[in-house]
């Protein structure tokens, strides 16, 4: 996997503790609503010490802005690392346009950027079979954001592909208090514990047809070069639950539908928008239902390379730009 170049401002720890545990939500707030420094435009990378370890995010800061922003954290997929996602997902351009931070942290694995998971749940590898507390690590980094630049601790979101998408979910679940919303891609809700707080909006992408996280649920197929599968669950059955979280009805409408046309790069390939109603304003649910499409993010041209292993790519839904379109409406009270 090709890693972007970026440029390293700081990398520095965020708390000399051997355990950086995250600050009370409250107490966060008052932070990032105090903090008059800003961090410059541009990307930049900083380590935090969580749970005995050196771990590291990337944020990417657009330019021109003068109140405090919107947080979008963005999980890479398994066997992924932060930069390689920020290169391929799209979500900086969208941040620079439409003013808001996003965050790319790393996962953990054998090597400190190669090959890395999250601990979602049920899934994957290393971060699952080590039990790495990837959650409390995302609240660690949150605050560590809060402490160098303004954010709006209302508006706080994540998203993620494929293990990220999954670990989005289990965010949410675990941390509803602090997460708005989010948009996880080809991942499904993979824990049997389910027990949000309060309600957190959800946009889900995921197509029928991808290979690797299966929509129906069941074990994919073993990572490429190796023996390690994966158990997912059924996509529809973590959409429910947060429907029943979020008090919404049990029913969904259509309320767009996208068709390829032949010839194209979208021939054969559908996408259709459910949204369900009587959601609570901040409990909106969503999902982007694909056909024809595989596991990649949808928009990322560089994925045509993989389809062999990953399934047809799709630009008939962009998600970096679904991912704003939908979180950017949704803020704490």
């Amino acid at each position: 996997m090709s890693v972007r170049r970026y440029c390293v401002v700081g990398a520095v720890l965020a708390s000399l503790a051997p355990n950086a545990a995250a600050l009370p939500a409250q107490s966060a707030t008052q932070n990032a609503e105090k903090s008059a420094t800003t961090l410059a435009p541009g990307s930049h990378t900083f380590r935090v010490q969580f749970d005995n370890k050196n771990r590291e995010y990337i944020i990417h800061v657009p330019a021109g802005a003068s109140t405090a922003l919107p947080l979008l954290l963005a999980f890479h997929g398994g066997g992924g690392e932060a930069a390689g996602f920020q290169k391929y997902a799209g979500l900086d351009a969208v941040s620079d346009r439409e003013k808001f931070l996003v965050v790319y942290p790393y996962g953990t694995g054998v090597f400190p950027r190669r090959l890395l998971t999250w601990n979602a749940g049920e899934c994957c590898s290393y971060a699952m079979k080590n039990n790495v507390d990837d959650v409390g690590f995302a609240m660690a980094v949150i605050d560590d954001v809060i402490r160098r630049t303004r954010v709006d601790t209302k508006r706080i979101y994540a998203t993620g592909h494929s293990n990220g998408a999954m670990m989005s979910y289990r965010l949410a679940a675990e941390r509803a208090e602090r997460i708005a919303a989010i948009v996880p891609v080809s991942g499904a809700y993979n824990l049997e514990k389910f027990a949000p707080s309060q309600p957190v909006a959800v946009l889900d992408l995921h197509s029928v047809d991808d290979p690797r996280a299966v929509y129906s649920g069941g074990m994919g197929p073993a990572f490429p070069g190796t023996q390690e599968r994966s158990s997912h669950r059924p996509v529809m059955t973590g959409i429910h639950r947060w429907t029943a979280n979020n008090r919404c009805k049990s029913d969904s409408t259509v309320t767009e539908t996208r068709t390829g046309k032949a010839g194209t790069g979208n021939a054969d390939q559908t996408a259709t928008l459910l949204v369900w109603k009587g959601c609570p304003a901040g409990g909106e649910v969503a999902h982007w239902k694909l056909t024809g499409v595989g596991h990649g993010w949808p928009g990322d041209q560089g994925a045509t390379k993989r389809e062999r292993i990953i399934g047809p790519q799709t630009t008939l839904v962009l998600a970096a730009e679904e991912v704003w379109k939908f979180v950017s409406k949704v803020k704490r009270p």
